[in-house]
Parts: structure tokens; C-alpha cells; sequence
């Protein structure tokens, strides 16, 4: 599937992934389309990769790195940053497959993060 919003490279890209010393969270590039890294983590699971789960993951990676928790408003509000026009109803379905299939975590507090399984995966694909 080809997406038009995304560069097109004739050569493959790392996957940008690399660990930190102090703590195990990936730290991966912030280059658009370096997203090879979530691809695999989605295939893991079993998942087919489609756009949103992608850029669902990529922003609670990205909160993670930086410390931070989001709930559904808080990873729609920044893929709308992102100028990544989906409905919010459209990531809160999503979170909650990520939920079913283990990928991600619903947290006491109602934010989500990436399940540990997952950032095992991510940090074996560094």
C-alpha cells in the first residue's frame, strides 16, 4: 500500500531504534517513515500494519521516551498535532484492539502505554 503522505527511498532505513544507558526505552529516530521498527512489533503480534496503528504507537513510543502518560484525548490531540486527521472515536477503537491483542496497556489511571512484551520487541529490533 502506498502512502502518499510518506517519502518514498530506494534504499531501505534503519529502524532508528537504539537503548538508553540509564533505564530500557527505545529511543528511535524522529525521521518520517522510519517506522520499520513498529512494523515488526506489529507483525509479532500478529497484526496486519495499517496507517493508524502506526502513527498510534509511534506517539505513545514518543511519550514514553519522554516520560509521559496519555490517555485516548491526549494521543488523538497529537496526531491532530501531527496534522493526522483521525476521529477520535477512531483511536479509542484502536487503543482498545492494541488492549486486546497485548501490544499496549490500559493503565489504573486510564492513560495507555506500550505493554513490557512490546518494548522487548522494540529494543530487540534496535
Amino acid at each position: 500500500m502506498h502512502n502518499a503522505q510518506l517519502p518514498v527511498t530506494d534504499k531501505l532505513e534503519s529502524t532508528g531504534v537504539s537503548m538508553t544507558a540509564t533505564n530500557t526505552v527505545p529511543v528511535r529516530s524522529t525521521e518520517r517513515g522510519s517506522n520499520e521498527h513498529i512494523r515488526r512489533l506489529l507483525k509479532s503480534f500478529g497484526l496486519r500494519t495499517s496507517l493508524i496503528r502506526l502513527k498510534i504507537i509511534d506517539v505513545l513510543l514518543t511519550a514514553t521516551v519522554e516520560n509521559r502518560c496519555l490517555g485516548v484525548r491526549g494521543v488523538h490531540t497529537q496526531l491532530l498535532g501531527l496534522d493526522i486527521p483521525l476521529s477520535f472515536l477512531s483511536v479509542r477503537e484502536v487503543l482498545k484492539r492494541l488492549c486486546s491483542e497485548g501490544v499496549v496497556t490500559l493503565n489504573p489511571d486510564k492513560s495507555y502505554s506500550l505493554h513490557a512484551r512490546a518494548m522487548a520487541v522494540l529494543a530487540a529490533t534496535e
